[in-house]
């Protein structure tokens, strides 16, 4: 310790003095102590205040500017003494550095940078605003053959591409093309896992997203699949999981997305669809996460059922009703779902019997599946009216979706069942589906659904409501009255934010309820008439038309 006081003292001197062989001596013993005790060694360096002397030291002519830089990446190692390095002014001249043609100077002012701004946001900002990235990727790119330069850059690569700020200084570089042609270098798996971790940030942005199939990743990830998909070390797990997610990825921006489809000519569509027969999970998962994101316009869904690939997701579903990997399901769930939204899909995938296979997975405790299944069998009926009627009849369905409308603890479980009961009615206008629903004790449910706080489900709320009423108004009675529908309507019609198909469906769906007795009573106390009149000035034509109709029909029924 008395060394490095020496030491700390006599550089101070040198520096000022600008001894070269005095200060790379005092450099020297500095390094040697960090190395045998570096939290004791930085504290006496902060103590001394040498810390403000170092970057007068950071001179790109200098020869000690590599340990200097080594000593300040030692140094920041602390968590302790980051600030200090940052107030010391280190951080601008370190930045100046990048500049230079020395690799040893390269590679310890990077290890500098990286340690002073570790696990800091604002710090890895403030980089980023002084345009440290576009000066690393052209490091990259020059010094791709020094390995230990190259860590360097993808480790800064990683830490800053988790900053959004950062997405639009990558994209305006060739950071696409440089990580590609450093992955298809690569053979280690160590090596490859590093340029994966920053390529996942970095995919999440659109624009970097199709520079990276531009630039031939896709072709680097469907090698990796190749390679490892019968690979049972962990190390080919891993990249078979980190290659078909980083694919899947690829996937989720428009753009790249329709380039990798190509009509659904694309080799790289064609590929990525083998996977969902495969016996690997992973593989299976990601080919049906793959088709559920080719599934996002209308075009690419109705050229997916021609060509067949329901059967293809019917046949992994069925293998996994009793196999249960709920990521699978889930996955293909979601690709049907999304091929039933254009309506000439509707009827095709309801003939090869898709409805009966989502419907093996009605016993399914599991939320994020459970979700899905409603979602797909909501895309399924819209506007198909048999189908709509065989599912609204089918009473272990309705029992579950009833059960599923009070799953208070999943909101998106519970929304999905009430809209899919509502479907079921809307769509087949069916007395027998109403009946079903009203002996599943479902009614109650799409009564509180005219309360959502979402306007669509209000309106489907009121519209399947009607419908029961106009159907089978005896049956519902009885659940009319228990659930305060009445109550529930002069609230709407009071309530002046209500959406004018709000008050449309209520004013309707009152007159629909006038034949009950016990119902025409409950109107007649909540006094209805006052709140319909004044709705005769609404600035909605056919809401006014129809308040004119509804007060009619109160006053000839008073």
């Amino acid at each position: 310790m008395d060394n490095l006081n020496d030491a700390l003292a006599k550089l101070k001197l040198a520096s000022t003095d600008s001894a070269t062989d005095s200060v790379e001596s005092c450099l020297d013993c500095l390094l040697k102590a960090l190395a045998k005790n570096n939290t004791e060694a930085s504290m006496k360096i902060q103590e001394m205040g040498v810390l403000t002397l170092l970057p007068t030291l950071l001179s790109p002519q200098s020869s000690c500017t590599p340990k200097v830089a080594n000593i300040i990446a030692e140094v920041a190692k602390n968590e302790f003494m980051r600030s200090p390095c940052v107030e010391a002014g280190l951080i601008p001249p370190l930045i100046q550095l990048l500049n230079s043609s020395d690799q040893e100077v390269l590679l310890q002012t990077g290890r500098a940078l990286g340690n002073i701004c570790y696990d800091s946001h604002s710090l890895q900002a403030q980089l980023i605003n002084m345009g440290v990235i576009p000066t690393l990727v052209k490091l990259l790119g020059i010094h791709s053959h020094n390995i230990a330069l190259t860590e360097m850059c993808l480790i800064a690569f990683g830490n800053l591409a988790e900053l959004e700020s950062s997405k639009e200084q990558f994209a305006s570089t060739n950071i696409a093309e440089e990580l590609v042609r450093l992955f298809q270098k690569q053979t280690e798996h160590e090596k490859k896992e590093m340029i994966f971790e920053v390529l996942a940030p970095l995919a999440e942005n659109d624009v970097i997203k199709l520079q990276l199939v531009e630039a031939g990743l896709v072709e680097c990830l469907l090698d990796v699949v190749a390679q490892t998909v019968d690979g049972e070390r962990e190390e080919d797990i891993a990249q078979l999981k980190t290659a078909s997610d980083l694919m899947v990825l690829l996937l989720l921006g428009d753009e790249s997305m329709q380039k990798l489809f190509e009509g659904g000519k694309g080799s790289v569509f064609q590929r990525v669809l083998s996977w969902v027969p495969s016996h690997n999970h992973q593989l299976q998962l990601a080919g049906a996460l793959a088709i559920a994101n080719f599934a996002r316009n209308d075009g690419n869904c109705i050229h997916m059922v021609d060509t067949g690939i329901v059967q293809k997701l019917l046949e992994l579903l069925d293998r996994h009703v009793d196999e249960g990997n709920v990521t699978v399901q889930h996955a293909a769930l979601s690709a049907l779902r999304n091929l039933a939204i254009p309506v000439v899909n509707k009827s095709k995938m309801l003939s090869t019997g898709v409805a009966d296979v989502v419907l093996k997975f009605l016993p399914s405790e599991m939320p994020p599946v459970q979700f899905k299944l409603l979602g797909t069998l909501r895309m399924l009926i819209d506007t198909q009216a048999e189908a709509a009627d065989q599912l609204g009849t089918n009473g272990k369905l309705v029992e579950r979706l009833v059960e599923w409308c009070e799953a208070k603890d999943h909101a998106g479980v519970m929304g999905e069942s009430n809209r899919l009961l509502s479907a079921l009615i809307r769509h087949s206008k069916s007395k027998e589906v109403v009946r079903t629903v009203i002996q599943g004790a479902g009614v109650k449910h799409l009564v509180t659904m005219a309360t959502s706080e979402h306007m669509i489900m209000q309106n489907e709320a009121l519209v399947a409501l009607g419908l029961i009423a106009g159907l089978d108004l005896a049956a519902a009675e009885k659940d009319f009255v228990g659930a305060n529908l009445v109550s529930v309507l002069h609230k709407l019609l009071s309530d002046e934010r209500s959406a004018p198909e709000i008050k449309y469906n209520s004013m309707i769906l009152i007159c629909a309820v006038m034949g009950s007795e016990p119902l025409h009573k409950e109107v007649q106390s909540l006094a209805f008439i006052d709140v319909v009149s004044k709705l005769r000035a609404h600035e909605n034509k056919t809401v006014s038309h129809q308040a004119s109709l509804t007060e009619q029909r109160l006053t000839a029924q008073s």
